[in-house]
C-alpha cells in the first residue's frame, strides 16, 4: 500500500529539482514585494493603501498574463513529451497573440479609467478619496510595465514548461536586485535621487521589469530552446492547433478570470469595513502570505511538466501512477509548510512598526489563519495541474470558477453587509468553501477524463 502512494526517493528528489528553482523564483519576487510594502509603509497608512490597492488591480492582470500562459502551457508540455517543435511554436505564438489583446486592456485601466476602477475596490470606506490620488499615481507609471511584464510572462512560463526552470530563477534574481535599488533610491530619495513616494516605488518596478524582459529575450535569442519564436511564426498558425488550443483555453482563462475577480471583490468589501487602518492591514497580511504561497507555483509547475510529459508521450499507465506519488508527496510537503507559514506571523511587529496598532493586528491574524489553509491550497493546485495536464478544463470551471460565483460571493456579500463579523473573520469563514472544492475535485479525478494524450 505504501508503494502504490508513495514513489521512490529519485522520483521526490526530480520533483523537487522541477519544483525548487519555480519556488525560488516566485519566493525573490515577494521577498521584493515584501520589502516594496516596507519601504512603503514607513509612508503612513494612506499611501500604503493606495499603492496596495492600485497593487491589487495590477495583480488582475498579471493573474489574466498567466492564465493565457498556462492556457498554451499545457500543449508547450505535451508537444514536448512528443518532441514537438512546430507544435511548441504554435502553442507559444498563441500566449503572444493572445496576450496582446490583454495588454491592450492593460493599457486602457492604468491610461483611462484608474480614478472609476480604484473607486470600485473602495465603496464605502471613510478614506477613499486621499487613497485614490495616491493609486491614481502609481497606475500612470504602472503603465509602462505592460509590455515587459507579458514577456516576463510568456518566456518564463514557456522555459518552465519544457524543464528549463533555472534561467527563470536565475533571471528573477537580478531583477530582484535592481528593483530593491530602485526603491532603496526613489521612495525615499536615497542615493542623490528625488523623493518620489509611491511614484518611486512604480518606477522601481517598471524599471526591473524591463531588465527582466530584456534578459528573458537575450536568455532565448542566444539559446536552442524549442520555444525561440519569430515575427513569422505568429503569421503562420496552423488554424486547427490554433482553435484547439483556444477551445480549451476559453474555461481554464474564464476560471482564472472568474477567481481573480472573486478576490477583487471579496477585498473590496473587506475594504468598506473600516478605514485604511483596515486596507493596509489586509494587504501587508497578503504580502507576507505570498512568501508561502509560492510553493502553489511549484507543485503547479513540477505537476504540469510531469503529468503532461508523460501524456504527450503516451505513457498514460505511467501518468496515473505519478499522479498518485505526486497527490502522497504533496499531503506531506503541505504539512511543512504550514508549519514554516506560521513562523511568519513573526514578521508583522518588524516589517510593518509604522502602520497602526490596528493595522498590525488585522495583518498577524490573517498571516496565521491564511497558514492553516495551506494543506487545503497545495492539494488543490496539484488536483487542478492534474487536470489541465490532460487537457481537461471542466474541472476547474465548474469545482472553481462557478462555485466561487455561485457560493463565494453570495456568502461574502452577506456576511460584509448582513452581519457585524469584521473583515478576518469574513476571510475565515468564506475560505472552508476551499475545503469543500479539494474533497470535490477529489473525485471528480477519478473519472479520468484528464488522461488523454493531446500530441495526438
Amino acid at each position: 500500500m505504501t508503494r502504490r502512494l508513495f514513489g521512490d526517493r529519485r522520483f521526490y528528489i526530480s520533483t523537487l529539482l522541477l519544483a525548487l528553482p519555480v519556488i525560488g523564483q516566485n519566493l525573490v519576487e515577494n521577498l521584493v514585494n515584501l520589502i516594496d510594502n516596507f519601504m512603503v509603509a514607513g509612508l503612513g497608512d494612506i499611501k500604503m493603501s493606495g499603492a496596495s490597492v492600485a497593487g491589487h488591480i495590477v495583480f488582475i492582470f498579471m493573474v489574466l498574463f498567466n492564465a493565457v500562459c498556462m492556457s498554451g502551457g499545457i500543449f508547450v508540455t505535451q508537444y514536448y513529451g512528443a518532441d514537438d517543435r512546430r507544435g511548441i511554436r504554435q502553442a507559444v505564438s498563441f500566449k503572444v497573440i493572445v496576450s496582446l489583446g490583454l495588454l491592450i486592456l492593460f493599457l486602457l485601466v492604468c491610461l483611462v479609467l484608474p480614478g472609476p476602477v480604484l473607486g470600485s475596490m473602495l465603496i464605502g470606506n471613510s478614506q477613499s478619496g486621499l487613497i485614490i490620488n495616491e493609486g491614481v499615481k502609481y497606475m500612470r507609471v504602472m503603465s509602462l510595465a505592460g509590455l515587459p511584464m507579458m514577456i516576463c510572462y510568456v518566456c518564463s512560463s514557456s522555459l518552465k514548461e519544457t524543464g528549463h526552470v533555472r534561467q527563470p530563477l536565475l533571471v528573477s534574481f537580478i531583477a530582484a536586485l535592481i528593483n530593491m535599488f530602485f526603491n532603496y533610491a526613489l521612495i525615499y530619495g536615497n542615493l542623490g535621487f528625488p523623493r518620489l513616494e509611491v511614484t518611486g516605488a512604480a518606477i522601481a518596478t517598471v524599471i526591473a521589469r524591463t531588465a527582466e524582459a530584456l534578459i528573458f529575450l537575450y536568455i532565448i535569442a542566444r539559446s536552442d530552446v524549442p520555444i525561440k519564436i519569430g515575427i513569422k511564426d505568429l503569421f503562420s498558425i496552423d488554424k486547427d492547433i490554433f482553435r484547439n488550443i483556444f477551445r480549451r483555453s476559453v474555461r481554464i482563462i474564464a476560471s482564472e478570470t472568474i477567481w481573480v475577480m472573486t478576490e477583487t471583490v471579496t477585498t473590496a468589501l473587506y475594504n468598506g469595513r473600516g478605514g485604511a487602518d483596515v486596507v493596509s492591514g489586509m494587504a501587508s497580511s497578503f504580502t507576507i502570505a505570498n512568501l508561502y504561497f509560492t510553493s502553489l507555483g511549484g507543485v503547479n509547475i513540477a505537476t504540469s511538466v510531469i503529468i503532461g510529459k508523460l501524456l504527450g508521450e503516451g505513457k498514460l499507465d505511467e501518468a496515473r501512477e505519478k499522479k498518485r506519488w505526486l497527490f502522497a508527496g504533496s499531503f506531506i510537503f503541505s504539512a511543512f509548510v504550514t508549519l514554516l507559514a506560521v513562523s511568519t506571523t513573526l514578521l508583522v511587529p518588524v516589517m510593518y512598526a509604522n502602520l497602526s496598532l490596528s493595522a498590525q493586528s488585522i495583518c498577524r491574524q490573517m498571516v496565521f489563519y491564511m497558514a492553516l489553509f495551506m494543506p487545503a491550497w497545495i492539494i488543490f493546485n496539484v488536483e487542478l495541474a492534474v487536470a489541465r495536464s490532460g487537457g481537461d478544463t471542466d474541472m476547474a470551471f465548474y469545482l472553481d470558477g462557478l462555485v466561487n460565483v455561485v457560493i463565494m460571493i453570495p456568502l461574502v456579500f452577506f456576511l460584509a453587509k448582513g452581519t457585524s463579523v469584521g473583515p478576518v473573520g469574513i476571510y475565515i469563514i468564506s475560505k472552508f468553501v476551499d475545503v469543500a472544492k479539494v474533497i470535490a475535485c477529489h473525485f471528480y479525478l477519478k473519472k479520468e477524463t484528464w488522461l488523454v494524450n493531446l500530441t495526438v
